[in-house]
C-alpha cells in the first residue's frame, strides 16, 4: 500500500524562467525515484518549457505569467486528473532538497496527517534575517485572516493527500495563496503537520530574491501588498 502510494505521488513545480536551473531539479527529483513530474511553465519569457520537456516530464504551459498560485492550482489539478495518491508541491530554482520529500509524505504515509508543510522556520540556518521577519509577519497576516498560526505559512513546499487535495482550491493567482489555502485547510478540519527541512541558498537563488532582502522597508512592504490581496480577494469572491 505504502510503495503503491509512493510510486503514485505526483511532484508540481510552478516555474517561472527558471530556464537556468529546471533541468537540474528536476533530475534531482528523479534521483531520488519520483518519476510522476508535472511542470507547469507560468508564461516564461526564457527556455524553461524547452529545458524541462527534454527530461521527459510532464510539461503544461500558461501562455502568460498569471502567478505563483494559478501555476500551483493548474499542477494539482492535472494531477488530480492522474488520480495521485499523494501530491507534493515544490520550488522550481533549486531552494528545495527533494531528499526532504519522504519526509513529508511519511506522516500521510503513515496515516498521522493530511497535509504536511516543509517549514524553514524549524531549521533557520544560513536563512537571511530579512526572511526570517518576513516570514513571521506573514504568519500573522495569514493567522488574522484564515485563524491558523503555523511556524512557515508561506512555504511551497507542501504534501497533500488525496482528500486534502480535492478539498481545497486556490482562487488567488500570486503568493498569498499559500495563505488562503491554509484557511482552507483549517475549514475543511485535514490535519495538518510540520517539519523541519533545509533549504538549499544557491548564488541563483540569493540573486534572484535580491529585492526581497531589504528590511524592514521590503519586508513592511511585502506585508501590506499581501494584507491589500487578501481584502481584496474577500470582498469580490
Amino acid at each position: 500500500m505504502q510503495m503503491n502510494s509512493i510510486n503514485n505521488t505526483y511532484i508540481v513545480l510552478p516555474a517561472y524562467n527558471e530556464g537556468k536551473v529546471i533541468k537540474e531539479v528536476i533530475t534531482d527529483i528523479q534521483k531520488e525515484g519520483y518519476k510522476n513530474i508535472i511542470v507547469i511553465d507560468d508564461g516564461s519569457l526564457d527556455e524553461t518549457y524547452s529545458r524541462a520537456k527534454s527530461t521527459g516530464v510532464i510539461v503544461l504551459k500558461h501562455p502568460i505569467n498569471r502567478g505563483k498560485g494559478a501555476a500551483t492550482q493548474t499542477g494539482i489539478d492535472a494531477a488530480k486528473l492522474l488520480n495521485a495518491d499523494i501530491i507534493v508541491t515544490m520550488d522550481s530554482d533549486g531552494q528545495h532538497d527533494p531528499k526532504d520529500i519522504k519526509k513529508l509524505i511519511q506522516p500521510i504515509l503513515d496515516g498521522k496527517a493530511d497535509v504536511v508543510i516543509g517549514s524553514r522556520m524549524l531549521n533557520t540556518k544560513g536563512m537571511p534575517k530579512s526572511r526570517i521577519v518576513m516570514n513571521k509577519i506573514a504568519n500573522i497576516v495569514t493567522y488574522i485572516f484564515f485563524g491558523i498560526l503555523v511556524s512557515d505559512s508561506q512555504s511551497g513546499f507542501r504534501a497533500y493527500n488525496r482528500k486534502a487535495y480535492t478539498s481545497v482550491y486556490t482562487y488567488l493567482d500570486r503568493y498569498e495563496f499559500e495563505s488562503e489555502m491554509l484557511g482552507q485547510i483549517k475549514n475543511a478540519k485535514l490535519r495538518i503537520k510540520e517539519v523541519p527541512i533545509k533549504v538549499i541558498y544557491t548564488d541563483y537563488s540569493k540573486n534572484k530574491y535580491k529585492h526581497m532582502n531589504t528590511f524592514p522597508a521590503q519586508g513592511l512592504t511585502n506585508g501590506f501588498k499581501m494584507i491589500a490581496r487578501l481584502i481584496e480577494s474577500s470582498l469580490f469572491k
